[in-house]
C-alpha cells in the first residue's frame, strides 16, 4: 500500500487512480498522518431479466373480493 502526500496526490492524480485501476490502494497523507485511502470500486453486477421467476407466486385468494369487516378498515 503506496502512501503520498496531498500535494504528490494532486500533481499526480492520474497516475494514482492508474494505480487503484490496478488493484493497488493508495493512502493519502497530510505529513506523516494518513487522512484517507483511495480504494477500487466494486464493479457493479448486471441485473438480470427474471431472476426472481419461479420465487413467488399469487394464489386464487388473491382475486377474491375483501370481505365487507375488512373493506370498512379501509375508509
Amino acid at each position: 500500500m503506496a502512501t503520498y502526500t496531498i500535494h504528490a496526490a494532486k500533481t499526480n492524480l492520474s497516475k494514482l487512480v492508474a494505480l487503484v485501476e490496478a488493484g493497488e490502494e493508495v493512502v493519502l497523507a497530510r505529513g506523516k498522518n494518513p487522512v484517507a485511502r483511495l480504494v477500487p470500486v466494486a464493479p457493479k453486477p448486471k441485473r438480470q431479466f427474471g431472476r426472481l421467476k419461479g420465487k413467488g407466486s399469487v394464489g386464487p385468494e388473491f382475486f377474491e373480493p375483501l370481505p365487507e369487516s375488512e373493506l370498512k378498515l379501509w375508509e
